[in-house]
């Protein structure tokens, strides 16, 4: 017998514009399950289940691979999750769009070159070649925009400092008429966006990520017309401005990520101007305990993240590195915690990870969000220590 609110696969196929066949797919291949199984097999979808059928057209329609649009999609579809889902969905076409009017200027200077020249420039062929591999980059794109924007959201929401974190970090900077500033790991340009109407009018800020992806994220945030900002691609690892350069630099969340601290930090030193400043946040081994120890007490085989981000730099031992390039080093922490009271926000969060939790929590993603909403019924306190180093140059 057919239950309320329910629609058979036919039902839902038909209303989807989709064939029963790939409904069918769907489910064998783990993408799309049926919200409800009779006893004599018959399988039942609700509104809910359109919600993740239109996750899975709109990636396929991009041209992720259904084992691609596997990895990418866990969950419900809580309107936490849905509109989180949405506007990451639109920064992906957007980036769809913009790689294919690139495309589209390759091929006619292609054949415009082959029109003149009646010969094939390779260079030119390359070009082509790796303008239609971008795939892998954007899949990586969606990922990382979508798990930055998961720990931004749940700070956001819950943080009990009312002073947000990006404000916080701006008053720190102390961004002064006539200063050239340079924020390497810019991501998604959020400390600007979030601090416009307190940036001063004569000043130059070079916005650098190593992500394309990122970058293209913070110039549509901010703006293309907003000529105080530059942005350019690279790693830090390598800086490419010249000696004494910058007023101020910026590395928000970025050290502990870096392969060789000890040279970004060499690099730095270089680019900065003597008496020059540098800020660079970090974490204490005490923040967000106890989110780790929420799944560990669900599966203590889940781990978060394999590195400890805060063992190769964090509060700790923080001031010790920097002092070898930079005088002055001072801590300045950001008091503040979250209280949580709803799962949705906290279980994104989760997802967001560095960790093998996919691993375990895929198959077992509703007993897990039944166990986050006991523990968040009551509000669920987490323990945050974070904070800047500010350092100036030699």
């Amino acid at each position: 017998m057919k239950k309320a609110g329910y629609y058979s696969s036919g039902e839902f196929a038909r209303m989807a514009g989709v064939t029963l066949r790939t409904i069918r797919y769907y489910d064998k291949q783990d993408i799309l399950k049926p919200s409800f199984v009779s006893e004599a097999g018959a399988r039942f979808y609700t509104d809910k289940d359109f919600a993740r059928l239109q996750q899975i057209l709109l990636l396929k329609y991009l041209g992720f691979s259904l084992e691609d649009i596997r990895e990418m999609l866990i969950g419900d579809m809580d309107y936490h999750f849905m509109l989180n889902s949405l506007d990451i969905q639109l920064k992906l076409v957007r980036d769809r769009i913009e790689q294919m009017q690139l495309v589209e200027r390759a091929i006619k200077d292609t054949s415009e070159e082959i029109r003149k020249e009646h010969a094939i420039d390779w260079n030119r062929m390359l070009t082509l070649i790796h303008l239609t591999s971008m795939d892998q980059s954007l899949k990586n794109q969606y990922q990382n925009a979508s798990n930055i924007s998961a720990r931004i959201n749940l700070h956001r929401l819950y943080s009990q400092n009312g002073k947000g974190w990006f404000p916080w970090i701006y008053e720190q900077s102390e961004i002064r008429t006539g200063m050239k500033v340079l924020e390497i790991g810019c991501g998604d340009g959020t400390l600007w966006e979030d601090n416009r109407e307190k940036i001063p009018e004569n000043v130059e800020i070079f916005l650098s990520d190593i992500s394309e992806g990122m970058l293209r994220d913070a110039r549509r945030a901010i703006g293309n017309e907003d000529s105080r900002f530059v942005y350019r691609v690279f790693d830090c690892h390598s800086i490419p401005y010249e000696d004494s350069r910058f007023d101020l630099i910026i590395a928000n969340h970025v050290m502990f990520y870096c392969e060789d601290i000890h040279k970004v930090c060499k690099e730095i030193a270089r680019v900065l101007k003597p008496g020059g400043r540098f800020l660079c946040s970090a974490y204490g081994r005490n923040h967000m305990k106890e989110v780790d120890r929420l799944v560990r007490e669900f599966d203590d085989r889940i781990v978060l993240s394999a590195d400890k981000l805060y063992n190769r730099f964090g509060m700790e031992n923080g001031e010790d590195i920097l002092k070898e390039y930079f005088s002055d080093c001072r801590w300045e922490k950001y008091e503040d915690s979250l209280l949580v009271p709803e799962p949705e926000p906290l279980i994104s969060y989760v997802l967001s990870c560095h960790g093998n939790q996919g691993q375990f929590l895929t198959k077992r993603y509703k007993e897990f969000r039944t166990y986050v909403k006991k523990r968040t019924d009551k509000e669920f306190r987490i323990t945050k220590e974070a904070g800047v180093f500010i350092c100036e140059a030699f």
